[in-house]
């Protein structure tokens, strides 16, 4: 049994991470109710005032529904496309049976990508785009899926080869096809997996800005995460409207993280197994 004194500690350290994640987002909703010149010269004191001008200038100013359309559309199909391409490329090296080195090349090329951040290539994947002719949200799903295949790889290959190989014998011997096996057998047994990938890839996503503020150009292309431009003039930065219209932004991730945080913790539990 774990004594008082562990308990006590135990307790006191939970307490020190809650204030140390919870503060930022106090200190932000502070910051939201102060004018930008207290912004500026007091950001650790309290407002002289509560007031919620700085969200009602943040909604005058930005499109809300434009930018959450445009975020989810991009969401949406981003993901649909990377799921696609990477459970299935994840299912022939963890379930299929042929030359093992070829395999292990084909796994170690797919997670060397963890090894290089995105951001590096971000003038490389902008030249390729303008030599596909891909623009506005197209050239941005396209970036996105290429950078989700290394985690999606490492995650999928990881679950897929944790389960037993004989649902796929029996399944064969009871006449499945391989369509059959994937779609009816694998996935709905999946699903943890798959709901952690999903959420991961739409936290990403959801924030992602360097791609973003290459990549679009068109105003009605814009993503939330986008939305800061409109906060920064020639001369002057309303860091207030800035502050509120991050808040308004982050409140969505905050309930869709809280909704699922059961199926992440699942999901990485699941996939961290060695194969």
């Amino acid at each position: 049994m774990v004594s008082k004194k562990k308990m006590a500690v135990m307790y006191i350290l939970m307490a020190v991470i809650t204030v140390i994640v919870v503060f930022p987002f106090a200190w932000m909703f502070l910051l939201s109710m102060k004018t930008n010149s207290e912004i500026m010269l007091t950001p650790l004191s309290m407002p002289a005032s509560f007031n919620l001008m700085n969200f009602v200038n943040a909604l005058q100013i930005l499109n809300y529904g434009e930018l959450y359309s445009n975020t989810f559309f991009i969401c949406i199909v981003s993901i649909l496309i990377e799921l696609t391409i990477t459970f299935l490329s994840a299912f022939v090296l963890a379930r299929m049976e042929f030359n093992s080195r070829i395999k292990t090349m084909l796994y170690s090329f797919l997670i060397m990508g963890l090894a290089i951040s995105p951001f590096i290539l971000l003038f490389p994947v902008y030249k390729i785009n303008l030599l596909l002719g891909l623009r506005g949200k197209a050239g941005l799903i396209m970036p996105y899926v290429a950078t989700s295949i290394s985690f999606n790889t490492l995650l999928f290959v990881g679950y897929l080869k944790a389960l037993p190989k004989e649902i796929d014998e029996a399944a064969i011997v009871d006449g499945t096809n391989l369509w059959q096996l994937i779609g009816e057998i694998i996935i709905p047994m999946a699903k943890p997996v798959i709901a952690t990938v999903v959420i991961f890839n739409v936290l990403y996503i959801w924030n992602e800005y360097p791609f973003a503020s290459v990549m679009l150009r068109d105003v009605k292309d814009y993503t939330l995460s986008m939305g800061v431009f409109f906060f920064k003039g020639k001369y002057s930065v309303d860091y207030g409207g800035i502050i509120a219209s991050s808040i308004m932004i982050i409140i969505p991730e905050l309930i869709f993280y809280g909704l699922f945080q059961k199926s992440i913790v699942d999901g990485m539990t699941a996939g961290a197994v060695k194969g």
